[in-house]
Parts: C-alpha cells; structure tokens; sequence
C-alpha cells in the first residue's frame, strides 16, 4: 500500500503564492515520476508539472514562469512553489506518483486526496 500526504493548499489573495508539499510512504522500491495534477470546478483534471528521478521538468502552459515543481528523493517528497497565483488557478490540486514496489516490478500510479487552492480577493 502507498499512502500521499499531502499538505499546503489554502486560501490567497491574487497575486500571492502557496508551496504545495506531498509526501509518498508504504511499499516503495523506487519512484519513477512525481507529479500535481488540478480539477478546477466544472472541469476536467489538467496535469500542472510533473519531474522525473533524474529531475527532468513537464509543465503546463499555464504554470510555465509561475509554478516550480522539485523533488526531494530521500524524502520521497515532491513540492510545488506556485507564484503569482490567479484566480484562475483556483482547484483541487492532487499529487500522483508512479513507482515501482519492487525491483523490477511493474509501474503502479498513486494519487493523493487532494488540497484545494483558492485565489481569491
């Protein structure tokens, strides 16, 4: 079983920032990728950024220049410091991990519960 926790969502005015933070634990040999995806309400849910074990970087249009996704392997901690926060941005923001449980082994997806961001005034 993989448990993510995830933590640092809340409410910000226009213009402010937030640091998301998720945190991966149970049956983990190794994890391929981290990522945050978010469901903004009425929509479906859009990939945001996603970075690779080897610290390569995927980003959405819309957080290109205002969101940084990083990792912290020992950790298994993946992080989101998102600037500049619109209203737009508002949504439930999930953590997903694919790893492996063992060596070898197939790769698993994981997703959070999820952490609401809202940009409001």
């Amino acid at each position: 079983q993989v448990q993510l926790v995830e933590s640092g969502g809340g409410l910000v005015q226009p213009g402010g920032s937030l640091r998301l933070s998720c945190t991966a634990s149970g049956i983990i040999f190794s994890i391929y990728s981290m990522g945050w995806y978010r469901r903004a309400p009425g929509k479906q849910r859009e990939l945001v950024a996603t970075i690779t074990s080897g610290g390569s970087t995927n980003y959405a249009d819309s957080a290109k220049g205002r969101f940084t996704i990083s990792r912290d392997n020992a950790m298994r901690t993946v992080y989101l410091q998102m600037l500049s926060l619109k209203p737009e941005d508002t949504a439930v923001y999930y953590c997903n991990i694919n790893y492996r449980a063992t060596v070898g082994g197939r790769i698993f997806p994981s997703w959070g519960q999820g952490t609401q961001v809202t940009v409001s005034s």
